[in-house]
């Protein structure tokens, strides 16, 4: 009874202190498919066929196609480097912000906002299974099916990162029957397009300009997120994996996300003259389609309530020291997310898109940038990143004021005070202003505000950067 115990212990531990403190060497054990396979969770949720599927009906297939391969370059290039970072530090982009520029406090409040990030999405991916299922059994009430499956992924994620991996591996073929034969019936069904699917473009609208930005508008609103998620699943890539590794996982899976999933939503959209996936797999494949997609957003909504899960701990433990362990955490986050069903957040999807791209993309440049620039090519500050409180500034005005000042002119550029064009690119706006704002604010402060105190235990292992 004293082993099981122990063992329930251990894996308490090892699923729960990492969400506030780096992973251990000697449990950096995952290799790069395993990880790349859980991050599939994500690349392989319907909600990338219903932004395909959206952007091709309002602004023309060509113009989703174009904003698809740019989003697979910008969310691949920020993951590639996001990813390497992870990898070797240990941590996920809440605690790599800690020694990244924000300080221990500037990183709890960009935790919080990134849970909920996670919570939202969680909400959204959910209202997609819950009408898809409702559309097949419609004497089934709403309310009853976002409770019930609101409620499943909190059990999915009970023993962490190891439950997940096995998740998504076994899930993985049977998604891939599921899309097999969804596109074979697809061709079977008549199309409602007559001509060939990418020459499609409603009236009023043309190949490139306001159409192709307002695409890339809302790439923005995911590109972000995906960039930054992979890390809290990084932290546990094997050493010897890091170089190879951090460019599959760090884009592989957007090729997947933007190219496939969202290239099949833009086909899927055309043919079938229908933007909600959840109402065109169903009219596919029939219970199938309701079975498909119940597959698809169990395996990304588990990923959602997993990082959430870390970011609250994060939060909660540096602001208020209140540390219940990451399953409670996996709770409220999965309550939070059925109250946002519930109260309709699917009515606010456009501008929850919008105003979450300038933040994340915000974020995500002022990581890659402090690395890239001012850590590697200006020497400046410490050459690894240090997670431990006892070391940092409450505050490093570096990204906390590069953070504020790029989301708050790109929230007003995207309520569109800024004119048309920066309204239809404000998180590129905001992203490029955060990466300036770093490099500016970096040199005023000269790496003052990254440590408190000299660290002399640091591994050798944890040297990122040779600053001297």
């Amino acid at each position: 009874m004293r082993s099981e115990e122990t063992a329930d212990h251990q894996i308490e531990t090892t699923e729960s202190d990492h969400s506030l403190s780096k992973v251990p060497y000697n449990e950096r054990k995952m290799g790069w498919l395993s990880i790349t396979n859980i991050t599939f969770g994500i690349a392989t949720a319907i909600f990338y066929f219903q932004i395909g599927s959206v952007m091709a009906l309002q602004f023309g297939a060509i113009n989703a196609l174009i904003s698809a391969a740019y989003a697979i370059v910008v969310a691949g290039v920020m993951g590639t480097v996001i990813v390497y970072l992870s990898a070797r530090s240990g941590m996920n982009v809440n605690l790599m912000s800690r020694g990244g520029g924000f300080g221990y406090i500037g990183a709890s409040l960009t935790s919080l906002i990134y849970a909920s990030n996670f919570i939202m999405y969680c909400a959204l991916e959910g209202m997609i299974l819950v009408f898809a299922v409702h559309e097949f059994f419609p004497v089934i009430p709403v309310w009853l099916l976002i409770v019930v499956f609101g409620t499943l992924v909190i059990p999915l994620n009970w023993f962490g990162i190891k439950q997940l991996d096995k998740l998504q591996k076994w899930s993985l073929p049977i998604f891939f029957i599921f899309l097999f034969a969804a596109i074979t019936v697809s061709f079977m069904t008549p199309s409602q397009y007559d001509a060939p699917f990418w020459t499609y473009m409603p009236e009023g609208m043309q190949i490139g300009g306001t159409a192709l930005l307002l695409c890339i508008g809302m790439q923005h609103g995911i590109v972000g997120l995906t960039a930054l998620i992979a890390s809290d699943y990084a932290r546990f890539l094997k050493p010897e994996h890091i170089k190879g590794g951090s460019f599959a996982i760090g884009f592989i899976p957007q090729i997947f996300c933007y190219g496939v999933m969202g290239g099949l939503g833009i086909w899927f959209g055309v043919r079938l003259n229908e933007p909600n996936p959840g109402v065109y797999i169903v009219h596919l494949l029939g219970i199938g389609g309701a079975l498909f997609t119940m597959l698809t957003q169990v395996r990304i909504n588990v990923t959602n309530i997993y990082s959430s899960s870390l970011s609250l701990s994060n939060f909660f433990e540096n602001v208020v020291k209140f540390t219940p362990g990451r399953r409670f955490w996996v709770v409220v986050a999965g309550v939070i997310a059925m109250i946002l069903m519930l109260g309709g957040i699917t009515d606010h999807l456009d501008a929850a898109l919008t105003f979450q791209g300038v933040f994340l993309m915000s974020w995500a440049a002022i990581l890659v940038t402090d690395f890239v620039v001012v850590k590697r090519m200006m020497k400046i500050g410490p050459g690894h990143y240090e997670e431990r409180q006892e070391y940092l500034y409450k505050w490093n005005p570096v990204g906390v004021w590069s953070l504020i000042i790029s989301s708050l002119l790109g929230t007003i550029a995207a309520l569109g005070y800024m004119g048309t064009f920066l309204q239809s690119t404000a998180a590129f706006f905001a992203a490029l202003l955060a990466a300036v704002l770093t490099i500016v604010i970096a040199s005023m402060t000269k790496g003052r505000y990254y440590l408190k105190t000299e660290v002399k235990d640091v591994d050798e292992r944890d040297i990122l950067v040779k600053t001297k």
